[in-house]
């Protein structure tokens, strides 16, 4: 089944795209943890907010780093299936996370776009990884 050729540069782009955000809401996180608060917090409040979002991002960046040894490396940069996934889920990761960057969400609503926007792409790549490297399937 022949893929479509523009399946590989779109996972790319919309994966950079994901990554650039994680990297800006990084660089800015104190809005997003002020927002994740009430109107009147404790310093440990504060901490404990910030301590979260820093944890969440830094996972968030792993699960990156997982996606591109899989995609750079060739192992999965083929596999349709698994690129239609990645477009799906950045895409979907990059719109959700710019309303959560402008729109100041609360940080319980960015581990559910983590869940669905970086982990299960992040799963199918090692899933994929462990069926190429574990079980000697060919790439497709």
């Amino acid at each position: 089944m022949p893929m479509p050729s523009s399946l590989v540069p779109s996972r790319f782009l919309t994966l950079v795209a994901h990554l650039l955000i994680v990297i800006n809401i990084f660089w800015s996180r104190e809005s997003s943890v002020l927002a994740c608060l009430p109107p009147t917090y404790t310093s440990r409040q504060y901490q404990s907010r910030d301590t979260e979002m820093i944890v969440a991002l830094s996972v968030t960046l792993g699960m990156f780093l997982i996606e591109l040894l899989g995609f750079l490396s060739g192992v999965s940069m083929f596999n349709s299936t698994q690129n239609l996934i990645s477009i799906g889920a950045h895409t979907s990761a990059s719109v959700a996370l710019l309303f959560f960057l402008f729109e100041q969400w609360s940080c319980d609503t960015y581990w559910w776009i983590f869940v669905f926007c970086s982990a299960f792409p992040a799963c199918s790549e090692i899933v994929i990884m462990i069926a190429v490297f574990g079980l000697k399937k060919k790439p497709l």
